[in-house]
């Protein structure tokens, strides 16, 4: 700007003395230096400016427009204030006033508009020039920088306020990877009651409360160990052994390698909070026990089932070890164990008996002669039990023991006692006494229940026996009304009778029993009063009078005849047979007034309903013996019936086993037995025929050892040596076949056994032996059977009275159904091992032999098994069979032989067949 001052200078005096030399050197000279000044405007990377005093650009270098996005025109055209920041516009007056008054150059910062609305921070060095009224000044972005240190900063506050809540309100902890305690805060030892010395360098045992289980903080450190962060609350333990809950979060610091090297644990005070919880959980499991321990009372059962449903309830509420509940016997005065629940870390199950736990039974009689005198609770009281190691799995020495009485009008009739590890609190304690309380009623209500059930019963059994061994209505009545009077303590009861009588109906007392000193009712009742009566007969009605002298609404001639004979107070409850005869059973009080409770008045309706059998029964009996003549007729006829039908059935029967037997038996038998004899007969000569012949043909060769020609060609040619050597061979093989045969008739003669209709003692395996011969082609693998393996399991069996024959029968039928069963399983390929069938046989109690034969095939299904013996019944294709051979086997072993027959089997298990027959 000198050279600028000089130009202007010597223009205004140039006139006077300058040369045009000089002049044009000068202006070369200011042309020269306003192109540096230009270039160094246009290149540097800061934002130059020159500002006039009065706050508007003058001169500004293109960085302006690159980093605000104003053009040049656009900056110079306003103040330069309007660009500023609101909030930074009075300190950059205070900035520019003393630029303008001082000759230092000044520092500070502030905020630019941008063109598109956003701010940027600029760093200003500015020079002020007074003589110029020139501002030349110089700045720089700082924005980065700027929201950087602005950030950080408001990182460091967030993080100090951070941690001064934290310190405030949080038990912080910090440990290294072991678990060693590096650091802990004020509160923390505030709360834990340790000093810091005390805590450094130790884990976090020292203020373990063994609420936890060990699986508790296993899993904890699973947790963190992973590199997670771990939630929960937790119970501590401080120094001065109170407890405090903390609501807890540890989180792991990682290391480069991804791994935790130190744990940080933030902890907040929860005690108030969790006693509040507790307490309101405790008062709602309470509320909840003495609702479920009153459901539990309410409900029908014995009294040990009932009893047992409390200390159930008891035991889910409750943490306990033991409670049990124990009454006295009412006969000896004895301590019986009613019911009982033994509890462990993992479950509760009932007590048996006393023997489940020896020791709290000398606990517990330890102080039931102290609460047999004062009848008070005990409550919390510390037991030491010595020998802790033979409880039923016993999970502590050391327990807290109340005990309740249960009290009735001021009688101890029973205890219930708790075990427990922990402390009860006196919300606990009141609710037991009121349990107790509850417990007591319910037992004396039980008894009493019982004793009137038990009298009860024994009233109503002995009616019952009266109606069943007599059918003398007579003794009947007498017999009611003199037990009820005894059982109900009355003065009278009686039995009213309505006779219907179509001319004049009538009421008549037929039994009465009373007390000797009151007069009897026995008889008609006159016709004036006994309206009343009659009409609640006939209407079926209940009539109960406590108290003849507050029922206002009675008749007044029933009124007369029951003061007449000194009752009070009555009950009536009609008597009606379904043969139509009608009665009342009728109570009555002499001696004031009389309260018919509910279960006096259930027990004589029951008493109703046997007098009404009983009078039926005897409507039956006058009608059974008139219709005898009938019955006998038709007894006759059907006698006939079951003749000719056992006629039937002894024909199908026949069938049946001629359908099985008849033809193999009668042909093969007959028809093979003389030709196979014939045959075996001959065939002893014919071998010694052959032996004489083969002698003579030896002594031959030995006597003419070289035949003619002709005769040694001849021998060659039929190979003489062979066939001597083979025919004996063939003859003894005839014989072996011929044999077999014969063993075969014979079993077929001994299974179908004609000779031998009646009983014998027989052996019981050759009857098993000959039926598993005949039956030889079906099962053996001979070509055409079924390679069915027969495992025989013989016992050491005596000879068996019984009918042989029929017996066989058996055996061939089941044998042939489970041999049928097989080939099914077979064709169809429903079985893949071998087939097999095993035929045992024992003897059972000395008195009954028993035959089990059992196969590996498919089974039956239940409804197959329940219609198996009935006649007809058949899951066989038709024409492979009748339905007739289990049927006429049932009949032969059960109804033949006394036995059973049975058969055991399940779908893909196979069948048994269990016959049993008496010895």
């Amino acid at each position: 700007m000198a050279v600028e001052n000089v130009l202007a200078y010597l223009s205004h005096h140039k006139k006077r003395f300058i040369p045009k030399k000089l002049m044009k050197l000068v202006k070369s000279e200011y042309k020269q230096s306003e192109e540096q000044y230009s270039r160094f405007f246009s290149l540097s990377i800061d934002l130059l400016c020159i500002a006039n005093f009065d706050g508007y650009f003058k001169y500004l270098n293109p960085v302006w427009t690159k980093t605000l996005g104003w053009s040049v025109q656009e900056l110079v055209a306003k103040p330069f204030i309007e660009f500023i920041h609101p909030e930074d516009r009075e300190s950059t007056i205070a900035a520019a006033q003393k630029i303008t008054q001082s000759v230092d150059a000044i520092s500070f910062e502030n905020r630019y508009l941008c063109r598109d609305g956003s701010y940027k921070w600029l760093s200003w060095n500015a020079t002020g020039f007074s003589e110029e009224k020139l501002i030349y000044a110089v700045a720089r972005d700082i924005t980065l920088n700027k929201e950087n240190e602005i950030a950080l900063q408001k990182s460091i506050q967030e993080l100090e306020a951070f941690r001064f809540a934290l310190n405030t309100h949080s038990l912080v902890a910090i440990t290294d990877k072991a678990g060693r305690i590096s650091y802990v805060n004020d509160l923390f030892c505030k709360v834990s009651k340790y000093s810091p010395e005390e805590l450094l360098g130790q884990d976090h045992r020292i203020i373990n409360s063994g609420y936890h289980t060990k699986e508790f903080f296993a899993n904890l450190w699973k947790t963190i160990a992973q590199g997670k962060i771990w939630k929960g609350e937790i119970q501590n333990k401080a120094k001065d052994g109170t407890f405090y809950w903390v609501d807890t979060l540890i989180a792991p610091m990682l290391g480069q390698d991804g791994k935790p090297y130190q744990y940080v644990a933030i902890r907040t005070d929860i005690t108030q909070r969790k006693l509040s919880e507790l307490a309101l959980l405790e008062r709602s499991r309470l509320s909840v026990l003495s609702a479920e321990v009153s459901l539990a009372l309410s409900q029908s059962g014995t009294l040990p089932e009932i009893l047992q449903n409390c200390t159930n309830t008891i035991s889910q509420y409750l943490d306990i070890g033991f409670v049990c509940i124990w009454t006295f016997e009412r006969q000896t005065n004895q301590l019986q164990l009613q019911a009982g629940v033994h509890c462990t870390d993992i479950t509760c199950s009932a007590l048996r008996d006393t023997q489940d736990f020896p020791d709290h039974m000398v606990l517990v009689n330890n102080i039931i002669g102290l609460m047999i005198q004062n009848h008070q609770a005990i409550f919390n009281e510390e037991l030491s039990i010595n020998n802790s190691d033979q409880l039923v799995n016993s999970t502590f020495s050391i327990s807290r023991f109340s005990a309740y009485p249960l009290i009735v009008e001021q009688q101890l009739i029973g205890i219930i006692a708790l075990f427990s590890k922990q402390l009860f609190t006196e919300a606990t304690h009141n609710l037991l006494n009121w349990i107790a309380n509850n417990i007591a009623v319910a037992i004396d209500r039980i008894w009493a229940r019982e004793e009137l059930f038990s009298r009860r019963e024994a009233l109503l059994l002995r009616l019952a026996s009266q109606i069943r061994s007599s059918l003398d209505l007579d003794m009947i009545l007498e017999t009611a009304v003199n037990e009820i009077r005894s059982l109900l303590q009355i003065d009278r009861c009686y039995f009213l009778c309505y006779l219907p009588h179509p001319s004049e109906p009538r009421l008549t007392i037929t039994y009465e029993a009373r007390n000797p000193n009151l007069p009897t009712m026995l008889g008609s009742i006159p016709l004036q009063k006994s309206n009343f009566l009659t009409k609640i007969l006939l209407s079926q009605e209940l009539s109960c009078i406590d108290n003849i002298n507050s029922k206002s609404h009675l008749d007044y001639d029933i009124q007369e005849l029951l003061t007449e004979f000194g009752i009070t107070s009555q009950l009536m409850l009609p008597v009606k047979s379904n043969s139509g005869e009608i009665g009342a059973i009728v109570c009555s009080h002499c001696s004031g007034d009389r309260i018919w409770s509910n279960s006096e008045i259930s027990l004589l309706q029951a008493v109703c309903d046997q007098l009404a059998i009983a009078i039926d029964h005897a409507q039956l009996y006058t009608q059974s013996r008139s219709a005898t003549l009938i019955a006998q007729t038709q007894a006759e006829k059907l006698t006939e019936i079951l003749h000719k039908l056992q006629q039937t059935q002894s024909q199908l029967i026949q069938n049946e086993k001629m359908s099985s037997l008849g033809q193999l038996v009668a042909g093969v038998a007959h028809e093979i037995n003389n030709p196979v004899n014939f045959i075996h007969g001959n065939l002893t000569y014919a071998n010694e025929y052959f032996q004489e012949m083969l002698t003579l043909l030896h002594l031959y060769q030995q006597h003419y050892p070289q035949p003619q020609a002709e005769i040694a060609d001849f021998a060659e040619k039929i190979d003489l040596e062979f066939i001597t050597d083979d025919l004996s061979k063939l003859l003894s093989s005839m014989n072996m076949g011929t044999n077999r045969i014969r063993e075969i008739v014979l079993g077929l003669r001994n299974f179908s056994r004609h000779d031998e209709a009646d009983k014998k003692l027989v052996n019981i395996h050759e009857g098993i032996e000959n039926t598993l011969l005949i039956l030889h082609h079906r099962w053996k693998d001979n070509g055409i059977g079924l390679d069915i393996s027969i495992v025989k399991k013989y016992g050491d069996l005596p000879l068996v009275d019984c009918y042989p024959g029929q017996l066989n029968q058996v055996f061939m039928n089941i044998l042939t159904n489970a041999i049928d069963a097989l080939e099914e399983s077979m064709v169809n390929r429903k079985i893949t091992e071998k087939p097999q069938i095993i035929i045992i046989t024992e003897i059972v109690d000395r008195k009954f032999v028993v035959i089990r034969i059992a196969d590996n095939g498919l089974g039956m299904a239940e409804d197959v098994k329940k219609r198996l013996f009935d006649p007809f019944f058949t899951t066989k294709q038709v024409g492979k069979g009748t339905g007739l051979g289990l049927s006429i086997s049932y009949q032969i072993v059960v109804e033949k032989h006394g036995g059973i027959l049975n058969c055991l089997s399940e779908p893909g298990k196979g069948t048994e067949f269990w016959i049993q027959i008496p010895i």
